[in-house]
């Protein structure tokens, strides 16, 4: 049989994003006002449950439908994959705790999973780059692109090619999901020295200086933190790309500015919006991680965060920025930095919560209420 070759299987790839893109649609406005004018019917004082009233506004546009779909159940997918930059030393934390933190998932371990069962999520880890052959396990899905990205603040960290085929990752494996009849998905990650791809991404796609978008990830001392912004913003200047002083990048510069300072994991969580996007599924966004590949998903196409909820605010200061330039709200705020999907599956039961008045809350004409005067 003839191997396929690497300009088939790139044209195959690229047909995938592009397939995605296509299905991507904004929200839709009629179904906002249909929701908004639902929520102001109902028996409550108009705006008395504030930010839940607009995740369901939001939720109702995303779907096309008022009122919208409940988003439950839910699935997690945590992506792991390594840095090549973190032999540059922004992290006491070894590298192999990348693997040794898979085991702990897939044993039940961890906080994402006890976060997981209490509100019902399913789990699923995807080794899209982890530096180490991982053993066959159930809910491990083995996807990986390479062991490891390259030291991102001496070049790209990868090439365009592999963030397309890990963008592909995340596609596929939200499709995945909703086939499996997943009705939310939450985005997970694992990777040591993540956080510094992150503010390198955050940089660039926000235009902000590396100082205001690096944080101190899982705890790093002074010194180590000044090496860390000196990293990231090596690695801008040795991709040529902007310097944090000016504008995001076009769509059409997004996939080089991912491949060059993001991680796998971060083309994955990018891919995995943009599935759930295309399928009209609702994405509860973690942590910084997740910020950064959110902005790299909005740069290919603006429309699939309007189908995101922020989940939390992280306490690292890139997160912030990112969602500022999204225009999401978190939902959570409780300075957590650790990962995993733990912010956004916090967040999971008052997005149901919010849909769920929807459905349940009667109108004041259906229940007698005397509405008050206008």
């Amino acid at each position: 049989m003839r191997k396929r070759s690497n300009s088939s299987r790139k044209w195959r790839l690229l047909a995938v994003l592009a397939e995605t893109l296509a299905a991507i649609r904004p929200a839709d406005r009629q179904a906002i006002a249909d929701a908004r004018a639902h929520q102001d019917r109902l028996t409550k004082p108009r705006g008395s449950l504030g930010v839940l009233e607009e995740i369901a506004v939001r939720l109702a546009g995303a779907s096309g439908a008022c009122p919208p779909p409940m988003p439950f159940p839910a699935a997690l997918a945590i992506f792991a994959a390594d840095h090549g930059v973190h032999a540059r030393g922004v992290t006491p934390w070894p590298q192999e705790v990348t693997v040794q933190m898979v085991a702990n998932f897939l044993a039940g371990g961890a906080v994402a999973n006890a976060f997981a069962a209490q509100v019902g999520a399913s789990v699923t880890v995807v080794d899209v780059g982890v530096a180490a052959d991982l053993p066959d396990a159930p809910n491990l899905v083995d996807r990986k692109i390479g062991y490891g990205t390259a030291d991102l603040s001496k070049g790209p960290a990868m090439t365009v090619d592999q963030a397309v085929r890990a963008l592909e990752v995340g596609i596929t494996v939200a499709r995945d999901l909703v086939d499996s009849g997943a009705r939310c998905l939450i985005t997970g990650d694992m990777g040591i020295a993540n956080t510094t791809a992150s503010a390198a991404l955050i940089s660039v796609f926000t235009g902000r200086d590396a100082a205001e978008v690096t944080g101190r990830g899982t705890g790093i001392d002074d010194e180590t933190y000044e090496r860390k912004v000196e990293i990231v913003r090596e690695a801008i200047r040795a991709n040529g790309l902007r310097d944090g002083s000016g504008s995001s990048p076009q769509p059409s510069e997004a996939l080089r500015a991912l491949a060059a300072v993001g991680g796998f994991e971060h083309a994955a969580i990018a891919g995995f919006i943009l599935g759930g996007a295309a399928a009209r599924v609702p994405v509860i966004l973690d942590g910084v991680i997740a910020g950064a590949g959110a902005l790299a998903a909005a740069a290919l196409d603006p429309g699939a965060i309007d189908h995101c909820v922020a989940g939390h605010r992280s306490a690292e200061p890139g997160h912030a920025a990112a969602l500022d330039h999204l225009g999401l709200r978190p939902l959570v705020d409780l300075e957590l930095r650790l990962g995993e999907g733990t912010g956004g599956l916090l967040a999971h039961p008052m997005v149901c919560a919010a849909v769920r008045v929807m459905h349940d809350v009667a109108t004041f004409d259906s229940a007698g209420v005397t509405e008050k005067p206008v």
